[in-house]
């Protein structure tokens, strides 16, 4: 009897899950995958650490990267022969850059029931836009069986999407579900049943997490961890890669890690975790409180780390707001990239998760700031010395606008002291690495899946040219501004999207939502609004 009802349960749930990612609808923008794509005359960024080549021609045969071809030599008439023959589909790139498609570490699929309220459609266009042609996400509403339905309609092209690797969250509290060591390896277990190829954990009393880092390394499923606040005095950093955790998000846990004064965060005595500006607050004089850059404790921590091949994962962007709130706020892209959903999601709000803005001002700044210098020492310390290092955005939260994020994160990267190569190889063949799909995609290889970007501005001149937005610039010619940049074309496994299509559907998306609710066009309010009740 227990058999049956536990398969009717599975069976209900995947059914249920099923018909929640159908309500994605299928693929409209992206023309192919062809039997034979050629790009032709580009100058190449592998993705691997290798400087620019070029000219250069790619052949993409169903999906797959199948030659890569000198064209000639720069500045030199393109040669004649020797070159691919014809294909079904053909891309001038002669003067343009050819990027690996970017990897997404920490990404979410928000959808009409969260507080975000924005369908994924809307997601998946913005990171498409952005170049992001892979994601790892950690954690949705849907749950795992969800999310990988979704990843099989995308690894099948049914969806516009990125390819899709659902790492479903292993919460402290799930009541009636992981009270036990014995429920935590089954919670485990049927996330891998669900369809799970990684497990994000946030947390839970010692006995209960170490038996699910435990069965999850038991099942081959990777892991990453976000070290709440709430556990942290057992489950810092070097507590859990020691027990096998392969990554972790933010930052949460490693000061802690690399305290050599103290065991604990000294906290206000009026502190409360689920206060959010407390909890936001507090976070900035966190790293204050750790050991200094090059001590003894700093570079036990980062060696220990080293020697386990651990990953990290920082999503400095998240917290960007944290040091200016003013400049995040007024973001050119909320004008006409940020669904006013969303956008009153990110208004003081107590009941909202990262809209901490209760009373923000000058000393919270300040100390983030401070939080940032020595967290972005920490992460370019650790690349320098060999370590994985990835590009995450967590956007949908604290003003981050989905893409947008990304490459916000990519910019702080470079801040940090990552050479623009660099950036580029923690956003696609460092980030496939963590994934442990370099063998698949991440790099401009022969074999591997064609997920790639097509521009005419150099990224690594600028990575604001990668921002849906462009760049604003004066025209020499003229002593007028213009606007550049924005990725002219983004190949997924094979399937061609036309960048400027893809800006121009998420502005119609978010311009009729605009109208629908009454909200006139132009720049978004700063604090909140009223929108007519739905009619």
């Amino acid at each position: 009897m227990f058999r049956i009802v536990v398969t009717i349960i599975a069976v209900t749930y995947f059914t249920a899950a099923s018909a929640a990612a159908q309500s994605v609808a299928d693929r409209s923008l992206g023309e192919g995958p062809y039997e034979r794509l050629v790009i032709r005359g580009a100058t190449v960024i592998d993705g691997a650490g290798a400087p620019p080549i070029g000219p250069i021609d790619i052949v993409v045969e169903n999906g797959r990267i199948a030659q890569i071809v000198s064209a000639g030599a720069p500045g030199l008439p393109p040669k004649t022969e020797g070159r691919p023959a014809q294909g079904d589909r053909e891309i001038d790139a002669s003067g343009m850059y050819v990027l690996p498609g970017f990897i997404n570490l920490h990404a979410h699929i928000h959808d009409e029931q969260t507080g975000q309220a924005v369908p994924p459609d809307y997601i998946f266009r913005l990171w498409l836009a952005h170049g992001v042609t892979s994601v790892r996400t950690v954690g949705n509403r849907g749950g795992a069986a969800w999310a990988a339905d979704l990843s099989r309609r995308s690894a099948r092209n049914e969806i516009d999407a990125p390819y899709i690797y659902p790492y479903p969250v292993f919460r402290r509290w799930s009541p009636g579900e992981v009270d036990t060591p014995a429920q935590a390896r089954a919670r485990i277990r049927q996330l891998k049943r669900d369809g799970a190829v990684g497990v994000k954990f946030f947390g839970a009393p010692e006995e209960i997490l170490w038996a699910g880092l435990d069965e999850a390394e038991k099942l081959g499923l990777k892991t990453t961890m976000h070290h709440a606040q709430l556990d942290v005095a057992h489950a810092d950093v070097l507590d859990t890669s020691a027990r096998g955790l392969d990554s972790m998000e933010h930052w949460y846990g490693l000061p802690e890690a690399l305290f050599d004064d103290r065991t604990l965060q000294h906290y206000p005595l009026d502190y409360n975790y689920s206060d959010e500006q407390h909890r936001f607050e507090n976070a900035g004089k966190l790293w204050a409180q750790a050991a200094r850059p090059g001590s003894e404790r700093w570079n036990y921590v980062m060696e220990t780390l080293l020697e386990r091949d651990f990953a990290l994962d920082p999503t400095f962007s998240i917290y960007a707001a944290s040091r200016d709130w003013m400049r995040l706020r007024r973001a050119e892209w909320h004008d006409e990239y940020t669904m006013p959903s969303l956008w009153r999601f990110f208004q003081p709000n107590r009941n909202a998760h990262g809209s901490y803005w209760f009373d923000w001002g000058t000393e919270q700044e300040v100390a983030w700031r401070e939080n940032f210098r020595l967290w972005m020492d920490f992460i370019n310390e650790y690349k320098n010395r060999g370590g994985k290092v990835g590009v995450g955005e967590d956007a949908g939260y604290i003003y981050s606008t989905y893409g947008f994020g990304y490459i916000q994160e990519m910019e702080m990267l470079r801040e940090a002291g990552f050479h623009p190569l660099e950036v580029v190889y923690a956003a696609t063949l460092g980030g496939a690495k963590v994934l442990g799909v370099e063998s698949e995609t991440g790099s401009i290889q022969v074999g591997k899946r064609a997920d790639l970007i097509v521009m005419k501005e150099n990224p690594l001149a600028n990575l604001k040219t990668l921002y849906a937005t462009g760049h604003i610039k004066l025209n020499s010619e003229t002593n007028t501004p213009m606007r550049v940049g924005g990725i002219d074309y983004i190949v997924k496994n094979g399937v061609v999207y036309d960048g400027a299509g893809l800006r121009e559907s998420i502005k119609s998306m978010v311009a009729a939502e605009k109208e629908r609710l009454g909200i006139p066009p132009g720049p978004m309010p700063i604090v909140d609004f009223t929108m007519k009740e739905n009619q």
